[in-house]
Parts: structure tokens; sequence; C-alpha cells
């Protein structure tokens, strides 16, 4: 089985049959049978070398499964057992901005739910619009702002199929209320409350980090930290009936004053996922184990 090609970026949408052909290889290809799964953002991809019993599987020899081509993120999917928990592990995510389209970039949301996976934890790098915020602190993510979507860029636009989900999905319960309580005392045990907030995230296009005009607009409009990921996987995920939790690790504060000599940029975003990636890896791991 041959896996796709670079011209996946530019498929429209897939059919259940393709979605099941990669679910199908995988369950045949390990013994793992995880309830919950893990999509790691910009360099908190460490959380599946944590995973015992491991099997991995490199995305391009996966069939239909994209590949991913930004810095931080390994491109390869890991099954294996986080303290005891079965758990599948993404390393690395897609992006709009790589030229994926929507369809694309959500492929192994359907995947999971195919696979058998109840929960999804979805984590990225982000900008801290709230002024309250400090550079390193975990943001439990309590709604999101769709800005590609009010532009008509979603991962649900064309033809809805049943077997997934509904034509018109529920969105002002995205992320589950329980998980995110769970996190809060989970953090509380862990010595990690000092660090954690709770917030709005906005997902923009990018690949280019916002403008002075752009970060003051998303401050006006409610949210407390931007980034270019995470809003789609998610909306698939309630599509399909899982529940969803969403962490942000602030790498950055962004930039809202036009005499400010800070630039954001991608190094910075690694530099400070490496510092606090542990913090957010203990977080997530003793979490699933209550889940």
């Amino acid at each position: 089985m041959e896996a796709a090609s670079s011209s996946s970026s530019q498929r429209s949408t897939y059919s259940y049959e393709e979605y099941k052909e990669t679910a199908d290889w995988l369950l045949a290809h390990t013994e793992q049978r995880p309830k919950v799964a893990i999509i790691c953002g910009s360099g908190l991809g460490g959380l599946g070398e944590l995973l015992g019993d491991r099997n991995v599987f490199q995305y391009k020899d996966i069939p239909h499964f994209p590949t991913s081509t930004v810095p931080g993120h390994a491109g390869q999917l890991v099954f294996g057992k986080l303290l005891g928990r079965e758990c599948v592990c993404m390393q690395g995510r897609f992006h709009f901005y790589e030229g994926y389209n929507m369809h694309t970039v959500t492929y192994p949301v359907r995947v999971f739910y195919l696979l058998g996976v109840e929960t999804l934890i979805v984590t990225n790098a982000a900008g801290g619009l709230n002024g309250c915020y400090e550079v390193g602190d975990i943001m439990l993510i309590k709604d999101h702002i769709n800005m590609p979507g009010f532009a008509g860029q979603t991962p649900l636009c064309g033809h809805n199929d049943d077997r997934f989900g509904v034509r018109f999905p529920c969105m002002s319960d995205a992320y589950d209320r329980e998980l995110g309580a769970l996190v809060k005392q989970t953090a509380k045990e862990q010595g990690c409350d000092s660090f954690l907030q709770e917030g709005v995230y906005c997902m923009l296009a990018g690949p280019a980090y916002e403008t002075v005009a752009e970060c003051r607009v998303l401050q006006m409009l409610g949210a407390d930290a931007v980034g270019m990921s995470t809003v789609p996987e998610v909306m698939v995920a309630r599509h399909c009936g899982l529940r969803v939790l969403g962490l942000s690790l602030i790498t950055n504060k962004v930039v809202t004053e036009y005499d400010s000599t800070e630039r954001a940029n991608h190094e910075e975003v690694l530099k400070t996922t490496e510092r606090r990636t542990q913090d957010l890896q203990r977080l997530i791991s003793h979490l699933i184990t209550n889940i």
C-alpha cells in the first residue's frame, strides 16, 4: 500500500472508505486500541517519547496520510501507553498554511474516530493576547474564534457523511467542561496551577505572525491567545462526537504597540516550549490516568 503523495494537499474531500482504509491499516499493524488521542503542537512532540510499548509509524508510510513540513513537528504517529493508559499521539500536525486544505488538515481526526478513540487532546504553541498572561503559561482553552471560518474555510464544508456526524453540529460546547475541571484539579495536584490560565483561543490562517492592528482587533473580540492551528481538528472531533480538551502553551507575547522592539519568531516559540514542556507533559500524563 502506498502512502498519500504530495498531491493529497489539493484534495477537496475524502471518502469514508479512504478514512476506513487508513484506520484498518493501522489496526492491522498495532495491537494497541487507544481511547485517547493527542495532537502535539510546535515543539511539544516530546510527549510521544514518554509512551511505553511504542509502535511508531512515519506519516509517509501510512495510507492517505499527509506529511508535516514544519520545524518542531517530527511527522510520526505513536501508539503506546502513558502511565498504563493506551494512547495514540501525533508528533506533528498539519496546517492550512502548509498548502493543505481543511479536509487534509483534519484527516487524522476521523481516522482516530474509526480507531475507537473517544477523547481528543489538542495542544498548541500560541501568542499571548491577554495582558495578564506570562510567557510559559499554559492556557486551558474554554472556547475558540475561527477566523478562517468567517471566510468560508472550514473542514465541515461540502458533502456531509452521516456516518461521521450531523450536518449542523453544535459548537457552543466544543471544549468539554468536565475535562476542563479535571485539568484544574490535576494542575493543583501537580503544582502547575500557578501558571495555568483559562481563555479563548483564536485561529488565524498564518503563516505570517499578526500585525499590531490585527492583535488589537483580536483583543477587542475577546481572544486571549492566538495561533495557526487546533480549531479545524476540534470542529471535526466534535462533529464525530469526540470529547475535546485543548491546551495552549503561551510561547510569546504579541506585539500591540508600534514603538515596541519585540518581534515574534519561530525560534522563540521552540525555546519556550523546551523550557515548559516537562510541566505540560506531566500535566497531560496524570490527566490521562483520570479520564
